[in-house]
C-alpha cells in the first residue's frame, strides 16, 4: 500500500511526462503536493524508488521514469497551491522517445596527457552533453591536450566523450593507459602479438607496447568543440 501523499506524487510525475516528455521539477511537485520542504520530495521520491514504482536516469537533470503505476490508481491528480489540477485523467504509462533536445551530464575528468592516469583526473565536475551524440553505456569526457590526433580532427582543447570500456577492435580509437601511469588518445592496432598506439599526426611516431602493458579505459564516442 502507497500513501495518499506517494500515489499523488506518481500520479502527478506521470502526468508531466505524458504532457511534455519531462518529469517535473523539485519545486513543481513540492507546490503540487502543498509540501513544506523539497526533503519530503526527496523522501517520497526514495521510497516510490525503493518499492520498484519509479525510477532515476543516471547522469540525467530532471529525469525520473515511472515503472508502474499503483494497483488502485485513480483518475485524479494533486492539485497546486495555485489551485491548478496538473491534468485530468491519467493514462496507462507509455514509452516515449526521448526529446531531440535532451541533455545528458556526464564526469568530465580533465585533460588527457602524458603521465596522467584517467583516475588521478576524476573530479566532481560535470559536462552536459546532448543525448543525440552519445549511444548506449556509461561515458565520461576528456579534453584533449596536444595536436597528436589532429588528423582524425580531434583539435587541442577539444572535448573527448569515451564511452567506457575495457575492449576494442583494431582501428578503433581509444584511450589507452599506458604502463599503468600515462592516459593517452590513440588508434588502437594490435601487430604480431604486440599493441601499437598510431597517432594521427605525419610529425608523430607510432608507439609500440607489450599486450601487458596496455589497458584499454575506453573509446571514442563523440567530440564536443568550443569556437571562441
Amino acid at each position: 500500500m502507497l500513501t495518499r501523499k506517494q500515489h499523488e506524487l506518481i500520479r502527478f510525475i506521470q502526468v508531466r511526462l505524458e504532457e511534455s516528455g519531462v518529469s517535473p521539477s523539485f519545486e513543481e511537485m513540492k507546490e503540487a503536493l502543498d509540501l513544506k520542504s523539497k526533503s519530503g520530495v526527496h523522501r517520497l521520491i526514495s521510497a516510490l524508488e525503493e518499492r520498484g514504482f519509479i525510477r532515476r536516469l543516471p547522469n540525467r537533470a530532471r529525469a525520473l521514469e515511472v515503472i508502474r503505476q499503483p494497483e488502485d490508481v485513480s483518475n485524479k491528480v494533486p492539485t497546486a497551491a495555485n489551485g491548478n489540477s496538473a491534468a485530468a485523467v491519467i493514462r496507462p504509462p507509455e514509452r516515449r522517445p526521448a526529446p531531440a533536445n535532451d541533455v545528458i551530464e556526464i564526469p568530465l575528468h580533465g585533460r588527457i596527457a602524458a603521465g596522467m592516469p584517467i583516475e588521478a583526473m576524476e573530479t566532481s565536475t560535470m559536462l552536459p552533453v546532448p543525448a543525440a551524440l552519445l549511444g548506449a553505456g556509461e561515458h565520461y569526457a576528456l579534453e584533449v591536450s596536444g595536436d597528436s590526433m589532429i588528423e582524425a580532427g580531434i583539435l587541442d582543447g577539444d572535448y573527448a566523450l569515451i564511452r567506457r570500456t575495457d575492449t576494442a577492435r583494431d582501428g578503433e580509437i581509444v584511450v589507452a593507459l599506458v604502463r599503468g601511469e600515462e592516459a593517452t588518445l590513440k588508434y588502437l592496432r594490435r601487430q604480431d602479438g604486440r599493441v601499437r598506439l598510431d597517432p594521427a599526426n605525419a610529425a608523430y611516431e607510432p608507439q609500440i607496447y607489450d599486450p601487458r602493458e596496455v589497458v584499454v579505459q575506453g573509446k571514442l564516442a563523440g567530440l564536443l568543440r568550443r569556437y571562441h
